[in-house]
């Protein structure tokens, strides 16, 4: 079971691949984690990202695709992933299609989480994030004991900065541009699969089981 999860930010990619790859018993890969997992382990594609990310540059798309190959090359994936972050474009999509056929796999399916702009841009702007822990509660989903203060280790909580409604709209504005091509990269190949992400979390984590169950994913 190899599996792409598609969808904008705020949708729930994270979640759901962290839900899902529990209950099929493979890993959950993020761009996010693979970095990290690279930098720590001190591979030369995670010094040259250490670099970059220090520099505040975005880490060029060839480096990520090594770090990528790095991480799809271990051991754990052999029996399938929930990947989430990746592919971010076009271009990183045909190099992971690249790297998975030379280590004689490919995606099995695409599944694309969809939900309308004004839920996605409440969601995210009712985050707060724990500037000691890193606990995130919400204002409305998952309200903290006290307000703006974190239950599990009492630092506050803040707003990010990425999450201001100003700069959520941005970001929408910038994956449909530059990733929402993607949806129509697997559709062409027969892959994609479109999960309604706007119920609960558990109503879609039990959608998207049944549709890989009836596909034979």
């Amino acid at each position: 079971m190899r599996v792409v999860l598609l969808g904008p930010p705020g949708v729930g990619k994270g979640t759901q691949a962290t839900r899902l790859a529990l209950r099929f018993r493979v890993p959950h890969i993020s761009t996010g984690e693979m970095l990290r997992d690279a930098i720590r382990r001190r591979t030369a594609a995670g010094a040259a990202a250490e670099a970059e990310v220090a520099a505040g540059r975005l880490v060029p798309d060839e480096l990520v695709g090594q770090i990528v190959g790095e991480r799809l090359g271990r051991e754990d994936c052999r029996v399938g992933f929930f990947l989430d972050g990746y592919p971010r474009n076009l271009a990183q999509a045909a190099t992971l299609e690249r790297l998975l056929a030379g280590a004689g796999m490919q995606v099995d399916r695409a599944v694309e989480l969809t939900a309308g702009e004004e839920m996605l841009v409440r969601r995210l702007s009712g985050r707060r994030t724990c500037k000691a822990c890193g606990t995130v509660f919400h204002v409305d989903l998952n309200r903290p004991r006290r307000d703006g203060v974190c239950d599990a280790c009492g630092a506050p909580l803040v707003q990010r900065a990425d999450d201001h409604e100003a700069v959520i709209r941005e970001r929408l504005q910038v994956y449909r541009e530059v990733t929402a091509p993607l949806a129509a990269y697997f559709r062409d190949r027969g892959l994609l699969r479109t999960v309604a992400a706007e119920g609960s979390v558990d109503g879609v984590t039990e959608a998207i089981t049944m549709l890989l169950g009836e596909t034979g994913c």
